[in-house]
This record gives C-alpha cells, structure tokens and sequence, in this order.
C-alpha cells in the first residue's frame, strides 16, 4: 500500500512539474523568442527602407475600386505604433493571419484594404503569448492614435469606437464600411481585433479607427508620437 501511495505521489509531483514548466514556457519563453522576432522583422524592414529598396502605398484617392496589393504572404510591411499602449510599443504588420505569421508580429487581413486607402485596413493580434502584442487592448479609447509607417509615409489613424466585443464568426466587423462601427458611407478605416478573454478565444474585441492625417517620412514623427 505504501509504494501504491509513494508512486502515485511521485505521478503528481511529476506532472505538477510538467505542468509549472509548460505554463512557464507559454508565458515566459514564447514571449522572448516572439520579442526576438519581432525586432528582427522591423530591423529587417528598417534596412530595406534605407537602401530606399521599398514599394510606397498607392496615394489615397477617392475612389473605392481596390488596388493590387503589393504585400507578399507572410512578409512584414509597415510598423505600428500605439502610444496608448506605450511610446516604446511597436509591432511590425505582416501580410496574412495564418498562425505562423502572428507569431511573428501582427497580421493584415488578406482582401482588406491596403495601409491608407479607401477601404478597411483590418489587422489582427495576440492578446497573451507570442509577444502578447495586444495585452492592453481594452485601455484603448475614442481619440485614442494608431500610427503606421509603410517607409515613405506616417499614416495616422484615430479611433471612433470600441474595444467592441463580438464573436469570432462576426466577420462583418472587416467589411469596408464594418456595419457595427458607426460608420454610414465609404471612407478609409483600420479595424484592430484581438482574442477575448486574455487566456480564451470565445469572443474578439474590435476597435475601428478612421485615417485622420498623413505625412511623408522626411517631414519627421507625427504630433501623435512626439513626447
């Protein structure tokens, strides 16, 4: 009876190690290797601007006819800055959502709208691991600024509503013109979604923003990230 009891001791503490060690590697370890790759993708895009090697977004138009997207699958292509969420916060955008990219950073919804244009330029993130890039997005507020850079132009965009909740098939909240956002008539939009709860992925939070000014990168930082 004695070795049944010590055995099946010994079972639990081994698990309750495995378990500590797993939790310590999806809370810790995940985060410095996504960390590192993340600062490897905008050095490697920072490098690729300053040998001018970069395709500048289309100019915005009027026009709500899409353009052809330049963005490769799986590659990085803007920075995001959201002082909201901290003036040393910055994530490189990548093309897709597929798991591997958004280990990488943040994903733009293949289809949406390109970085400034007519249209919804739609990015997801990670709420908790891999970097956990959007961990405070609920503290995010109306005015609240999202600021991108494509290498030639800083886009500034504000946000109108949200963090919204909603469900994972609620997939309107990327249309053009997002039927929940408030929004009655093309224009040129971001939608942010991430997983909600922190630990979960039962529900998303949504924030939607509208282009409020741009500027060329020669011209210095935009108002909204000088301290």
């Amino acid at each position: 009876m004695r070795v049944i009891v010590r055995t099946v001791s010994e079972l639990c503490i081994t698990v309750g190690t495995v378990i500590v060690l797993f939790v310590g590697y999806v809370l810790f370890w995940t985060g410095v290797k996504a960390d590192h790759v993340m600062d490897d993708q905008i050095d490697q895009l920072q490098q690729q601007w300053s040998r001018g090697s970069v395709q500048p977004t289309a100019t915005p138009s009027a026009s709500s006819a899409p353009a052809p997207t330049p963005y490769r699958s799986g590659r990085p292509f803007a920075i995001m800055y959201i002082p909201r969420l901290g003036f040393t916060w910055n994530k490189p955008v990548l093309e897709g959502t597929a798991t591997g990219t958004l280990k990488k950073g943040l994903g733009h919804y293949a289809g949406t709208a390109q970085l400034g244009q007519t249209g919804n330029f739609s990015v997801a993130g990670h709420r908790r691991t891999y970097g956990d890039p959007f961990k405070d997005f609920p503290e995010l507020r109306g005015g609240d600024a999202v600021v991108l850079t494509d290498g030639t132009t800083w886009f500034t965009y504000r946000i109108d509503k949200g963090p919204y909740k909603t469900v994972p098939t609620d997939v309107e909240v990327i249309d053009p013109v997002p039927r929940k956002s408030g929004y009655t008539r093309a224009g040129r939009y971001l939608t942010l979604t991430t997983c909600d709860p922190e630990w979960g992925h039962s529900h998303r939070l949504i924030v939607w923003a509208h282009l409020d000014s741009t500027q060329p990168v020669e011209a210095g930082k935009p108002e909204a990230l000088r301290r």
